[in-house]
């Protein structure tokens, strides 16, 4: 960066002093050299990047007994590992709003799984480095167009980009250098539809266009323990049309994205590369305060770390575990269980894969 700062400053220096004695197409001609060094500078690098599933931080829906003591932040035992991503990535599962009522039939309050936390957790959210968020999910309209609204204002107030819903389908940021795409689907009503494969196709093909990384989320898959394995078919879940992941995510591929990133299932799955583009099918959750059924393999908290290159093929990756427990945030995990977890449906699942996981969570790919 040094050096290309010297280039830049060396280059207006010569425009000032010797500005009379060059024709402007010569100027202008310099000027594009400029722009294309730091152009392929940027695009030189791999890009490291972090993504985690399901959040919901707390909620005072139906009351306050369900947000966590103040004293602590929601990513504290697991900063040191999220603050060194490129980009980092989350599922926002639920609201962030101070208004709105339940928009879910419920004759019992209590029994009512619906997400409300405080819009002051943004700042949790943003002091952490979280650059984007998907809210395409089955609780983003858990209390109608306001929390939608007022998610989507929280989010921008702390820099953080979003997509997923009607009123943004995509979302395109920068950083260092680096310009990102980024779409979310969900099966559900107020998202953008994983079922829609055309309309999947196009907003990934126009994004690509105009990026140099697409990143794709979705939230699809039947829910809970006994759905771990990919099926490479159309899952239901209570009579529901949860998507048919694994074509969802060949076939974004097929049409330019480079990375995809999964959530739904509140579990683990398997990690495939597929077309040197890396796909985790579902991250599980990840940090879910209170109210979410945390035994078993549902406490799994991985931290997939994905290093890409700048046309967005997979080089390596670390899979960090962390893990909850009940009204715990997430913490690293010595046993490192969601490691083995994910190592061992990754080989059942798609063995074509040749991912090699080592015990220290690194993996890479087997070379022919």
């Amino acid at each position: 960066m040094r050096k290309l700062l010297l280039l830049v400053l060396i280059f207006g220096f010569c425009f000032t002093i010797q500005a009379q004695k060059y024709s402007k197409e010569v100027l202008d001609s310099m000027s594009v050299i400029v722009e294309n060094t730091q152009l392929k500078l940027a695009k030189s690098k791999t890009i490291k990047i972090m993504a985690v599933g399901d959040i919901m931080m707390g909620t005072d829906f139906p009351n306050n007994s369900y947000l966590p003591p103040d004293e602590k932040g929601p990513f504290d035992d697991v900063n040191s590992i999220l603050t060194k991503a490129d980009i980092l990535f989350g599922n926002l599962e639920g609201t962030l709003t101070d208004e709105g009522e339940n928009a879910k039939r419920c004759s019992d309050p209590s029994k009512c799984y619906s997400f409300r936390s405080p819009e002051y957790f943004g700042k949790y959210l943003e002091e952490t480095g979280f650059d984007v968020m998907s809210i395409a999910n089955n609780h983003i309209g858990d209390f109608g167009e306001i929390g939608i609204k007022n998610t989507s204002k929280t989010l921008e107030k702390h820099n953080i980009a979003y997509a997923g819903v009607f009123a943004q389908p995509s979302t395109i940021f920068e950083k260092n250098g680096i310009k990102y795409g980024f779409c979310a689907f969900a099966p559900n009503k107020d998202c953008i539809k994983i079922h829609n494969l055309t309309n999947a196709k196009k907003i990934v093909t126009e994004l690509k266009e105009k990026v140099d990384i697409v990143i794709v989320s979705f939230h699809g898959g039947a829910e809970g323990s006994d759905h771990t394995h990919v099926p490479r078919k159309t899952e239901r879940f209570y009579g529901e049309d949860r998507g048919d992941v694994y074509r969802f995510a060949h076939t974004l591929i097929d049409v330019g994205a480079d990375i995809i990133l999964g959530h739904g299932p509140h579990v683990s799955r398997a990690f495939e590369v597929y077309k040197n583009k890396f796909i985790a099918y579902s991250l599980g959750n990840f940090c879910t305060y209170s109210r979410f059924n945390l035994s078993g393999i549902k406490g799994y908290a991985p931290i997939a770390e994905i290093e890409i290159n700048s046309d967005g093929d997979f080089i390596k990756g670390m899979l960090h575990s962390a893990k909850q427990i009940d009204e715990v945030y997430p913490f690293l995990d010595d046993k490192k269980r969601a490691l083995k977890e994910i190592k061992q449906l990754t080989e059942k699942d798609f063995p074509e894969s040749k991912l090699i996981f080592e015990d220290d969570g690194s993996f890479t790919q087997q070379k022919e």
